[in-house]
């Protein structure tokens, strides 16, 4: 019997250095107590989220010029990626881009990976599921077609092939409008709007639905032979979107969006992409 005892004895020393009598250190040799397996659990990447160590990540999709793409020299620029930097230099963060895709969004937040969706990103048909900032710019859901394609009006799609992005405010549209999308002949999902324009140039689809600002920025841009359809899809507004538990940061980002609005910081963004101030805040 003392055998046994001392043996477990030595055991339960051994483990007690090994654990540090329950606590951890940190590497100033203070040991702080050891969080309970519940605490851990409920400490989630959602709930604390990069901004509380000073970083400010946006999370966009990086095939969506003019508001947020892979530069010429390699680099994540565009309209948003400009005005969010401007954002975060005004709260003292350091901005962090983060691309992602785009139907993993809402992952991407609830994880924590990200503190945002900024890109684009539309407010209508999405209100209640994100905190969202006030609407910065306004934009149509319109069809892009080939100009030799004789399609002139929206009622010319029928029978045709139509291409959208997946998980975005156009295909979102379109399934609102029964109507209108059964009349096609078939409605084709993409990951995103460069292979989109990729396809309508080849011929493989007939038409896009897409982005006023994104199609008016591509043609314009590349000089391709394409149109815009007189007739919008809807109608709809870009914000930021954040986790609705995320208000604190919302309202700090919100704050400074109307300063870069009362100073023209982003009149001047606006013009440098669009060549005219299109925002929104504080109008």
């Amino acid at each position: 019997m003392k055998k046994k005892a001392l043996s477990i004895f030595l055991a339960c020393a051994m483990v007690t250095a090994f654990v540090g009598c329950g606590k951890e250190s940190d590497n100033s040799g203070k040991s702080k107590p050891e969080a309970s397996s519940k605490e851990s659990e409920s400490k989630s990447a959602s709930e604390t989220g990069s901004a509380e160590d000073g970083t400010f990540t946006v999370g966009f999709d990086q095939d969506f010029p003019p508001m947020g793409f892979v530069g010429d020299d390699g680099e994540f620029t565009g309209f948003d990626l400009e005005l969010a930097a401007e954002v975060a230099k005004r709260l003292g963060m350091e901005i962090k881009y983060q691309p992602i895709s785009w139907d993993s969004k809402d992952m991407e937040l609830k994880s924590g990976t990200i503190d945002c969706i900024w890109n684009g990103f539309t407010i209508n048909g999405r209100e209640d599921a994100y905190a969202w900032t006030d609407a910065y710019m306004e934009n149509d859901q319109v069809f892009v077609v080939r100009k030799d394609s004789g399609i002139s009006a929206t009622k010319d799609l029928e029978g045709k092939i139509v291409e959208v992005q997946a998980d975005s405010s156009a295909e979102a549209a379109l399934k609102d409008n029964q109507e209108l999308s059964t009349s096609f002949g078939q409605l084709l999902t993409v990951a995103d709007y460069l292979t989109a324009m990729m396809d309508l140039e080849s011929g493989a689809v007939d038409a896009i639905a897409m982005d006023n600002v994104v199609a008016s920025y591509q043609i314009q841009k590349t000089g391709k032979n394409f149109e815009i359809l007189a007739e919008p899809i809807a109608a709809e507004q870009y914000g930021v979107g954040f986790r609705k538990d995320n208000t604190e940061l919302r309202d700090k980002v919100q704050k400074a969006l109307e300063e870069t609005a009362a100073d023209q910081t982003a009149a001047k963004i606006s013009e440098k992409w669009f060549g005219k101030d299109i925002t929104t805040i504080g109008k």
